[in-house]
């Protein structure tokens, strides 16, 4: 992955924190501990993302049960819409 650079000014109380983090949790440069923070603020949101989605979900409706019956049915109902879709062709 190609890195581009980003210059930041911290207060001198935040760079201190920082330099702190990476002399005691194993970090090799403030780089790394940055994009560590970055990338577990990807994660955040990403499962924020998905709780809203289950959320609505839990919320759209009555629940259906998923049986075998249930897939078997779906799957003869895409075969019966692929197969219309290849005769209008």
């Amino acid at each position: 992955m190609s890195m581009a650079s980003l210059n930041i000014s911290l207060p001198q109380p935040l760079k201190d924190y920082v330099e702190a983090q990476v002399k005691g949790s194993g970090y090799s440069t403030p780089s790394e501990f940055v994009r560590e923070l970055l990338r577990q603020d990807q994660k955040r949101r990403a499962l924020e993302k998905l709780e809203e989605a289950l959320l609505e979900s839990l919320n759209s409706g009555e629940a259906l049960e998923i049986t075998p019956a249930y897939w078997a049915k779906k799957r003869r109902e895409l075969a019966a819409r692929q197969s219309r879709k290849i005769l209008k062709r």
